[in-house]
């Protein structure tokens, strides 16, 4: 019972402290699953993208 207890009086007991860990929350899951799709996307399509591609077919001046 202590530790709900403790997980109450931390994040749900005030409204403003709730709200706040919910946004944070959101952010860094999304932050977290946009850069482990975009790190299984470049692992699943390596050689056939553009910036793996570019030195064939642009010259540098």
């Amino acid at each position: 019972m202590s530790f709900s207890n403790t997980v109450y009086n931390t994040f749900f007991r005030r409204n403003s402290v709730f709200v706040a860990t919910v946004f944070s929350g959101a952010f860094f899951f999304g932050v977290g699953f946009d850069s482990l799709v975009q790190t299984s996307f470049d692992k699943w399509n390596a050689g056939k993208q553009w910036k793996d591609i570019r030195a064939k077919y642009v010259e540098e001046v």
